[in-house]
């Protein structure tokens, strides 16, 4: 079914996003080092948290899979998930950790820099028997980054997690969202989120990704197309302001950004991601017609643009209604 400019209806299908929630402390001034800072805000945040609340943002119906701490900030968290209409119950705490925290400084250019408080952290210990696979196997789409496979016990509960949700008929959906300060040595990382590359259904990478993942400094089809696996049901890389290219078995294109005056660009590609989702999780066929497939992808870029409007990823993410403004707008 479609509406709205050919953009198909936001699917009633579950999306299961699993990783890390953490509080992002950003400064209350612009273009300064930590150091610098005369105070911070906290800003809750981690990418596979906020495409689940990007997705229940835009009608859709999302899950968050993970650990939090069983202080204060877990439970804040818990509540913000909740309020934003996320189903909270494949969250644990944990006793004895506290949820992690990481300080971040705006760029003048609106890029950021990371300091990560992860020693560790309760979302590193999530172990494969605190998993809700009831709720994993319910959903339609499963969907995580790679930060959960950077030490054990959570990168044996994200296997476990996967192997669920594929035999259950989920389709699965990997953002790899590279913190290089959070691994051990980048060649770790790239060996790590190469790892499980070959599961995945749908794969998402930045400009930057695509650079670290190939090794070449090209952003071109070439490179893009040698991170291709024969599994694999769409490509997506996105490039800021140049808005995003895909790859599939049959086709491949570009749909162009939407220009907007950027502020912070925080949350923009897991807004992407939750606006794709939410239109595919129903209809998967969508990946195999490329009209429609740019319909879903402009209206994701149309999302994207408007995250990068405001300061910090949850408050910012937009709802149905300012994408399709923006789209017919432009």
């Amino acid at each position: 079914m479609a509406f709205n400019n050919g953009i198909p209806a936001t699917g009633t299908g579950l999306i299961a996003s699993f990783g890390e929630m953490l509080i992002d402390f950003v400064p209350t001034v612009s273009e300064v080092s930590l150091a610098e800072a005369p105070g911070f805000l906290k800003a809750p945040g981690g990418a596979p948290a906020n495409v689940a609340i990007a997705v229940a943002r835009l009608g859709g119906k999302a899950a968050f899979v993970g650990k939090l701490g069983d202080d204060e900030f877990g439970h804040m968290l818990a509540g913000i998930l909740k309020e934003n209409g996320v189903r909270a119950d494949g969250i644990t705490f944990d006793q004895g950790a506290r949820t992690a925290l990481a300080f971040v400084t705006l760029r003048a250019d609106g890029e950021r820099e990371f300091m990560f408080y992860r020693n560790p952290s309760a979302d590193m210990l999530l172990q494969p028997e605190e998993l809700n696979l009831e709720l994993i196997r319910s959903a339609k789409v499963f969907h995580y980054g790679s930060i959960s496979l950077i030490v054990e016990p959570c990168r044996s509960a994200h296997l476990k997690a996967m192997e669920v949700a594929k035999e259950a008929g989920c389709l699965l959906s990997y953002d790899p969202n590279l913190r290089l300060p959070l691994w051990p040595s980048a060649d770790e990382a790239r060996k790590q989120i190469l790892s499980i590359w070959e599961k995945a259904d749908l794969i998402k990478v930045s400009d930057v990704e695509l650079e670290f993942l190939t090794g070449s400094d090209k952003i071109d089809d070439a490179s893009a197309l040698s991170l291709w696996h024969p599994n694999l049901k769409l490509l997506l890389v996105t490039l800021g302001e140049q808005g995003s290219r895909y790859y599939t078995k049959n086709f491949k294109g570009s749909v162009d950004a939407f220009h907007v005056n950027t502020i912070d660009t925080t949350g923009a590609g897991d807004s992407f991601v939750g606006a794709l989702l939410s239109k595919i999780v129903d209809d998967q066929s969508i990946l195999e017609d490329e009209s429609r497939l740019r319909d879903v992808l402009k209206y994701a870029n149309a999302c994207g643009a408007i995250t990068t409007t405001q300061k910090g990823a949850i408050p910012a993410l937009p709802k149905e209604e300012d994408a399709l403004k923006l789209i017919k707008g432009a």
